[in-house]
């Protein structure tokens, strides 16, 4: 074979075709290796058992080739119509006996809207994505977000609590004592985790994160929540703070939380799982980077309380850590319908 000064053959048609035979089985088994590890889109990933749900509702927009950000809010929506005791006009109320919501949504361009303190409106959820979609802002707060979501056709609830939230609002005044239990959502009793992941079967607050990969490997996500039981009038936890309970890089990847809201804004929880992914490590072991981060301020207020965080990366790869024992997500793709246990720290 004839060489140039270079050291590359000479391309004539003989030696093309002698090359080619030569590269043709490597090609091949690299086509077929890079075909294993192709990532798996359209997926859904969301907190909790209840994700189930929500996945499914996102589902119906991804099978049909529908964007992500869309997916997200069709997910979120769907919760918020169950109007259970962790998510949406049917949770529990503050210490004042008023229900508040607080939602945010991000796409694959880094928009974001956010509403938060949220009274009497059903889907605080598609209230962020007009504020996205329509305003220069990010976040909007009690009356003024329930002005705005009225002057965009949002319609006015009833102001009253369901039945479930009156009954535990009585109780509570009974010692008026605010104190969050650990990995308690709204589980039935005799669920798919009691009594391992929850051991009483009682609800109480929690939130509902999710993210979406579509066809066209565009990631969205967005959370929604009525926040932590009993709280403070007024208290904005992390799932309506870009960067705290969700954050959304189209290169990187996404996160989202649960748990006590306040612990994750300390750390810029989600932001940090990305920048960790950023940095090369895994969904599972960016998690596991700001759990630490948590546990290491403060070990012995960590063994009191919970946190977990969701992650999955542009190639579709997720994974999932918590500081307690008892956090779970679901995840809906082509292969996998199915609940997964959180690993934890303590």
């Amino acid at each position: 074979m004839a060489y140039n000064l270079t050291g590359i053959p000479n391309m004539n048609r003989r030696n093309f075709l002698h090359l080619s035979a030569l590269t043709a089985p490597a090609l091949a088994t690299q086509n077929s290796f890079a075909s294993k590890l192709a990532p798996t889109k359209p997926i859904v990933l969301s907190t909790w058992d209840s994700g189930m749900a929500v996945n499914a509702e996102a589902w119906k927009v991804l099978v049909k080739g529908g964007r992500s950000i869309d997916a997200v809010e069709a997910g979120a929506r769907q919760i918020e119509d169950m109007q259970n005791c962790c998510v949406g006009l049917g949770g529990y109320p503050d210490r004042d006996g008023i229900v508040t919501l607080d939602a945010c949504i991000m796409d694959h361009n880094a928009n974001c809207g956010a509403v938060a303190g949220l009274e009497r409106i059903k889907h605080p959820i598609s209230v962020a994505r007009k504020v996205m979609d329509t305003t220069p802002h990010v976040l909007l707060v009690g009356n003024g977000a329930q002005q705005f979501a009225l002057q965009n056709g949002f319609p006015k609830e009833p102001d009253q609590l369901s039945d479930d939230a009156k009954k535990a609002y009585a109780d509570w005044l009974k010692t008026s004592e605010y104190k969050p239990q650990i990995n308690i959502e709204n589980q039935p009793k005799g669920g798919p985790f009691a009594p391992a992941f929850f051991p009483d079967g009682s609800p109480n607050h929690d939130t509902m994160g999710l993210f979406a990969m579509d066809a066209a490997g565009n990631i969205s996500g967005g959370v929604t929540t009525s926040g932590m039981a009993f709280k403070l009038h007024g208290r904005v936890g992390d799932s309506a703070v870009i960067g705290a309970g969700l954050f959304v890089d189209n290169a990187v990847g996404a996160a989202t939380s649960s748990g006590v809201g306040e612990e994750v804004i300390r750390i810029c929880g989600t932001h940090l799982v990305v920048e960790f992914m950023r940095q090369g490590l895994s969904p599972e072991m960016a998690c596991k980077k700001a759990v630490e981060r948590i546990v290491k301020r403060d070990r012995v207020k960590a063994k009191t309380l919970q946190v977990g965080f969701l992650a999955m990366n542009k190639k579709g790869e997720y994974g999932a850590y918590a500081v307690q024992k008892g956090f779970v997500f679901s995840v809906k793709s082509a292969n996998e319908n199915k609940i997964h246990p959180s690993k934890f720290l303590l």
